[in-house]
């Protein structure tokens, strides 16, 4: 019989997996259940709620996202650490999950729901813009990247062209979208501009 935190572990990375192609707001105790080979009332024991599980499935993402994005960037900081933590986002919704983006799946289902998951996703996605225009600014206090380069509008543009690397890669079933993104990421961060 699994541990507790190990059939809690087990549970959301079907959740997170499922929820990148049915979305947060797909995801039932009960068809979790059914797909793990638990009892309702197993998958309740572990959760609480559908709220729970939808939040709990967010920080398991988020988790699993520090660990293959962000901590796995072995650049120094500046723009090559600012370049790879884009690369490394390609990287991973190319791979990490059956829907592409995670979190651009949450945002489709939770953008307009006011509640504790959106609030966890908004927590969470303004943390990855704020990595994005930290890296940015860094790269610019270090004479990486221009003086007149704005910190946020530079990871606003970075952030515009994973979303639709991932539009293309999912949606349109063109990986040569993630190709074309790297492209936009060495031109946004080259310093010849």
């Amino acid at each position: 019989m699994p541990t507790r935190p190990s059939a809690r572990a087990d549970v959301l990375a079907v959740a997170a997996d499922r929820a990148s192609t049915e979305g947060l707001e797909g995801l039932t105790i009960g068809s979790l259940a059914a797909g793990l080979g638990m009892s309702k009332s197993g998958v309740v024991g572990l959760f609480g709620s559908k709220t729970d599980l939808q939040v709990a499935t967010l920080r398991a993402a988020s988790e699993r996202f520090q660990r293959e994005v962000i901590d796995a960037v072995d650049a120094d900081p500046g723009v090559e650490r600012l370049r790879q933590l884009a690369c490394r986002w390609l990287d991973h919704v190319a791979t990490a999950y059956a829907g592409g983006c995670f979190f651009i799946a949450a945002a489709a289902d939770l953008d307009g729901r006011p509640g504790a998951a959106r609030d966890v996703l908004v927590a969470l996605e303004s943390s990855w813009i704020a990595t994005l225009s930290a890296e940015a600014k860094l790269a610019v206090r270090l004479g990486e990247l221009p003086r007149d380069t704005d910190p946020d509008q530079l990871a606003f543009e970075l952030f515009a062209t994973l979303l639709a690397a991932n539009f293309w890669n999912q949606l349109l079933d063109d990986p040569g979208g993630l190709d074309r993104a790297r492209v936009v990421i060495d031109r946004l961060t080259n310093p010849a501009g």
